[in-house]
């Protein structure tokens, strides 16, 4: 399953909204620096979606804002 992901780092609080278009906001406490914000981000669809953090892969966006986040539910 592919997502949409818009994130928010450095944000002061951790959360994820879902939008009306099924896409998700994820406000990350992480800043955008050595790649934390992205471990963050996987940790915490790992969590949401109940699967283990190896099966969540950023397809695309590795450094931008806007990621394609790729979810293996097997």
């Amino acid at each position: 399953m592919q997502k949409k992901v818009k994130v928010k780092p450095n944000s002061k609080q951790q959360k994820i909204a879902e939008e009306e278009d099924g896409s998700l906001t994820v406000h990350l406490k992480s800043p955008p620096i050595d790649g934390k914000a992205n471990e963050e981000l996987i940790k915490i669809l790992a969590k949401k979606f109940d699967v283990p953090k190896s099966h969540i892969t950023i397809k695309s966006g590795m450094s931008s804002r806007q990621k394609i986040i790729e979810i293996d539910r097997e």
